[in-house]
């Protein structure tokens, strides 16, 4: 019998069983929101375990589909070796486990469906003999022991990756032979000193592309879409994540002004980002407002063909070094909430760490992060900055929270493949650690509390890689996909924190010396779960599409 050949049609019955589970726990979760047919806010945000608990099981449906897809993908293609095979029956049976049983929102918040309004019964009646086969044949003892014989096998293959086409798994070799000469033997240091990432690295990063990949060939870009963006930036922050995160500078910056710019603008800026020679930076959050950016208070006075900018910034990233930052101002201050908004294309000189910020009306403080380093964070005060007046993103002002939504569904999947390098990266720590660490006579690998641990992580990490890599296929193919990006990220960051802390786990007592990659590894996993939205902001965007919104 050919290998998983009854597996493609247990899982396609499956997901039927899931999607309809979901269907039932979303019309009992409207029940307690809505009002004639409305949602109200109010309602919304005190079911909020419920509302949250139905965006993590839609997560874990859509996270089971993909699983699906991705099995049936392979075998179609004669791809579907023994590693994938193992891969996908475990992580079917363990995530159709906690959806019946309970998903983890975090290490302390378990949502169960009796939460989201269903009933024994109503859940018991969506278990089929397909459902019931996963979880029992799925993640067994003897399945976990034989992968992780495979994978000390073969500890230089990436799970997950089969079924990608050349010029993507190309793209991958070349990032992962730059990310382990040149930046993963560094890493530790640049973090321990809490150093900037040398600017050779960075040159080396244009020379391969990475700040021209989704750029048109027009504007001196590769051209290429989203998936390759998630591999690239996978790989990067595989060996460090301040690498990777510096490819989402100029990502999300090229977006903003390709899809919102003037003429002008794109043919000024684009060239000079995807070449490398202009730096940009994100300046969007404020002091006290985080995720409300309704509430924004910067402002940008006009006083002929210049912006006067007024107000403090925080948790800006990189903007020492930067030489652009877009920068959400409000330039209409009788208007509340988004409408007074409008994006700012602000030059600036690269300062140093002896002078921050050699530009008049602006000045800033370093913010001590734990980890996230390699680019520094600060704090940023501006009094009567100067921006001319022509770099008014697409040159009306308002549309500021427009222009920027318009990049999320990118950020957060980008974020969610940042999130897959640090998983990544742990994994192959804590593998390389358990396989060489020796204790009563044998490597410690060979113990089933361990080996099951780097198990889930390989697991974990191939689901989150197959979910994130459809939403990028999603946002190629030019349909809307907040949704899956903000799915992706959502489970992405839950897994490289369950990655990183399982990694030090392993690691015992060295686990908590800076000496070992591995603790950097979990101060990183930490901000992930709280940037780009954090985990309950994300839940809460992905209730309120599930919902139809709050009035």
């Amino acid at each position: 019998m050919p290998a998983g050949s009854e597996l493609i049609p247990a899982l396609t019955e499956a997901v039927a069983s899931v999607e309809a589970l979901f269907a039932d726990a979303r019309r009992a979760v409207a029940e307690r929101v809505t009002v004639d047919g409305r949602t109200v806010s109010r309602l919304f945000d005190r079911e909020q375990r419920a509302t949250h608990g139905l965006a993590w099981l839609a997560t874990y449906v859509e996270a089971i589909r993909q699983l699906a897809a991705y099995a049936q993908r392979l075998m179609a293609n004669g791809a579907f070796g023994e590693i994938e095979e193992l891969v996908v029956r475990i992580g079917a049976g363990e995530f159709l486990s906690q959806v019946l049983g309970g998903i983890p929102m975090s290490q302390g918040e378990i949502v169960r469906l009796v939460d989201l309004g269903l009933s024994a019964a109503a859940v018991a009646a969506r278990v089929t003999p397909a459902v019931q086969f996963l979880i029992a044949s799925g993640n067994t003892a003897q399945r976990r022991a034989r992968l992780i014989a495979l994978m000390r096998e073969r500890t230089d293959e990436t799970v997950g990756t089969c079924g990608l086409d050349d010029t993507l798994n190309s793209i991958r070799e070349e990032m992962r032979k730059f990310a382990d000469s040149q930046v993963a033997p560094h890493a530790q240091q640049w973090h321990l000193r809490n150093e900037y990432i040398p600017l050779d690295i960075i040159g080396q990063m244009s020379e391969l592309g990475v700040f021209s990949l989704t750029t048109p060939e027009d504007y001196g870009g590769i051209g290429l879409g989203k998936e390759a963006m998630c591999v690239v930036s996978e790989e990067l922050s595989r060996g460090y994540i301040g690498v990777g995160s510096l490819g989402t500078r100029s990502e999300i910056a090229a977006e903003l002004i390709l899809g919102s710019g003037t003429v002008n603008q794109k043919r000024k800026w684009l060239p000079k980002i995807s070449s490398g020679e202009v730096l940009p930076t994100a300046v969007f959050t404020e002091p006290n407002i985080g995720s409300d950016l309704a509430s924004l208070k910067t402002r940008a006075v006009r006083h002929g063909d210049t912006y006067k900018v007024y107000g403090n910034k925080t948790w800006i990233t990189h903007p020492v070094r930067a030489d652009l930052m877009t920068l959400l101002v409000r330039t209409n201050p009788s208007e509340t909430g988004y409408r007074g908004l409008s994006m700012l294309l602000a030059e600036k000189p690269r300062g140093t760490d002896e002078t921050p910020f050699p530009a008049a009306g602006m000045s800033g403080t370093e913010i001590a992060v734990l980890g996230y380093r390699g680019m520094k964070e600060y704090e940023i005060a501006f009094d009567g900055f100067v921006v001319k007046a022509e770099n008014l993103l697409g040159g009306i002002e308002g549309l500021g929270f427009k222009q920027l939504m318009a990049t999320f569904e990118s950020a957060r999947i980008q974020t969610a493949a940042r999130a897959i390098g640090v998983a990544q990266a742990a994994m192959e720590e804590g593998l390389r650690y358990a396989t060489t660490r020796v204790q009563f006579g044998e490597p410690i690998v060979n113990f089933p509390r361990v080996f099951d641990k780097l198990v889930m992580m390989a697991v974990e990490i191939m689901i989150t890689r197959q979910l994130t890599y459809y939403a990028a296929r999603q946002k190629d193919s030019g349909r809307r996909c907040d949704l899956e990006a903000g799915m992706a990220k959502l489970l992405a960051a839950r897994v490289a924190w369950a990655a990183a802390d399982n990694a030090v786990q392993i690691h015992g007592g060295n686990g908590f010396a800076v000496e070992f990659a591995v603790s950097r590894l979990l101060c990183d996993a930490r901000i992930l779960n709280i940037f780009e939205g954090a985990a309950e902001i994300q839940a809460q965007v992905i209730a309120r599409r599930l919902l139809g919104g709050a009035n």
